[in-house]
């Protein structure tokens, strides 16, 4: 059953390689924030290399990438996530729109994902 979940986990990551290749590079994306304690959702709209507290969490979007032949394909968002000023992150990895899943951000209290890029 391990042996299925790494299987999967570098079948996600070489199609992450492999789509950086054909991708463009946007300004900025956006993300989705869940309060499991509370059950809010905030959404978060970010300029690559810009950060947001929300919370006890530190977002940093350091950049959205989109194919280049669909614009308002899928995107994924490369982002690094602390919690109460612990400067080692509870996340930092490429995260899928349409996969949250396949790489999600594992914690207790928060989930985030991935929406879109902004294009322009």
């Amino acid at each position: 059953m391990l042996r299925f979940f790494a299987l999967i986990l570098s079948l996600g990551t070489a199609t992450v390689a492999l789509a950086q290749d054909e991708a463009v590079t946007a300004p900025g994306g956006e993300l989705r924030v869940l309060d499991k304690l509370t059950g809010e959702v905030t959404d978060l709209s970010l300029q690559s290399g810009e950060t947001s507290r929300l919370g006890f969490l530190s977002v940093t979007l350091r950049q959205c990438r989109y194919p280049a032949a669909n614009p308002s394909g899928d995107a994924y968002v490369e982002i690094f996530v602390t919690y109460r000023d612990d400067p080692t992150p509870i996340f930092n990895g490429w995260m899928l729109a349409s996969s949250p899943a396949l790489e999600a951000m594992d914690h207790p209290r928060y989930d985030i994902w991935a929406l879109r890029c902004m294009t322009s």
